[in-house]
């Protein structure tokens, strides 16, 4: 049979090309005053515009906490007891975590993970 290695390889290639991961893009540092204001962007790559975005807060000495997703169409949901300071919004690839009135206790590693699913894998 000729065409079965045709077939396994055409299929592998689709296959291959489907499992893409999003690769995310985070600006290695922000800095901004207290009282003020802080936007910060991950943006998913070409073709994964679609996933959601979860963002975490990791302060010094102290475990990762999940703020929120923020989807594609800007919506977005925060993980109980985060303030209202902090809310999400979308553009295109870009997904936006925005702390409004920084206080200290917000200085901390942000870091963004996608997820077609929310809740699924994180990078």
């Amino acid at each position: 049979m000729a065409w079965a290695p045709l077939l396994l390889l055409t299929l592998f290639l689709h296959c291959t090309g489907s499992l893409s991961q999003p690769v995310l893009t985070q600006p290695p540092s922000a800095s901004a005053s207290l009282g003020a204001s802080a936007k910060l962007t991950c943006t998913l790559s070409s073709g994964h515009s679609n996933y959601a975005i979860a963002w975490h807060q990791q302060q010094p000495g102290k475990a990762p906490r999940y703020l929120m997703y923020v989807k594609s169409d800007g919506s977005h949901s925060k993980g109980d007891g985060i303030p209202d300071r902090f809310s999400g919004s979308s553009s295109g690839a870009d997904r936006y975590l925005t702390i409004s009135n920084i206080q200290s206790e917000d200085e901390a590693d942000y870091y963004c993970g996608a997820s077609y699913k929310i809740g699924d894998s994180y990078g």
